[in-house]
């Protein structure tokens, strides 16, 4: 069973979904049986070791890939930052960053509250699922406070009079103003990540894989942008599309004109074409990227 990698995800629940779509798009395509909880992975390489898809509690990833049960795995960075192994964060090489799920973690108080900063916390009431990171966090700011170890949802326990403050992961906001909070500070960002047991002996395995997961995730990032040009006008359009290194330019037999491909950030496409649209540029096209290596 040594010679078996083993990559932990989300057994259940949208991340779950994220990783496995990730996953399968590096190439990695695995099918899950019913609710078991390995699947194999395709051979990619007739010399490298078989691939395992273990299928785990979310916040159980950080631990089991610290203590080598398995040797990636894909969780969240506010999870890596909670857990701990005999009261010490758990050791871990964050491989990358995955670009989803991202969040806020932030500790609120009542919109009304005369609290104005962390000090101002000590002896209240803090409920939280992330007791590791709000004591760390109490600790950088002279605070002591008391910890309300919970599970579920927390937003209702300041009005359930289970608290004087939360610290809880924030996306939009819209829940906290449903239950007439206000945030007082932020303690970090998180998003999905990539992490690796540093004691793996599969290392040069664990580096393919990075790889891959890396092409995908830059891909899904950008578009490949095409367009025609006149040539008075093809430097200006250079500067709103350089493209990842350049863009590749090629002259067509129209007189005077070129056409123009760039890769440039998905979010920035509509943006993009419009200015390409004052110059002049023509048959503007978008077309998605599933996978690169740059």
């Amino acid at each position: 069973m040594s010679n078996i990698l083993r990559i932990g995800i989300p057994s259940k629940g949208r991340l779950a979904d994220l990783a496995g779509d990730l996953l399968k798009d590096a190439g990695l395509k695995f099918r899950r049986q019913d609710r078991a909880l390995f699947a194999r992975v395709k051979t990619i390489s007739d010399e490298q070791p078989e691939i395992d898809i273990t299928f785990l509690r979310t916040d159980d990833i950080p631990v089991l890939c610290a203590e080598g049960a398995i040797d990636m795995g894909i969780t969240g960075s506010d999870l890596v930052a909670e857990a701990r192994i005999d009261g010490e964060p758990v050791a871990l090489t964050e491989r990358m960053r995955l670009g989803v799920g991202g969040c806020r973690l932030a500790i609120c108080v009542p919109a009304n509250s005369p609290v104005v900063g962390p000090k101002d916390l000590s002896g209240d009431r803090i409920a939280t699922s992330f007791p590791n990171v709000t004591r760390a966090y109490l600790n950088q700011h002279g605070a002591t406070a008391h910890i309300v170890e919970l599970t579920g949802s927390v937003e209702v326990m300041i009005a359930l009079g289970v608290a004087d403050a939360i610290v809880d992961l924030v996306e939009t906001g819209s829940t906290l103003a449903a239950n007439n909070l206000r945030i007082l500070d932020e303690i970090g960002k998180y998003e999905t990540v990539l992490i690796q047991n540093p004691n793996t002996k599969h290392g040069e395995l664990c580096d393919r894989i990075t790889r891959r997961l890396e092409g995908v995730v830059i891909a899904r990032s950008y578009s490949l942008l095409e367009y025609n040009i006149a040539e008075k006008n093809l430097a200006a359009a250079e500067r709103v599309t350089p493209g990842f290194s350049s863009p590749t330019i090629n002259k067509l037999e129209k007189s005077g004109w070129y056409a123009v491909r760039a890769m440039v950030k998905r979010g920035e496409v509509i943006g993009i074409m419009e200015r390409l649209e004052e110059l002049g540029a023509e048959a503007i096209l978008e077309t998605s990227i599933s996978n690169c290596r740059l």
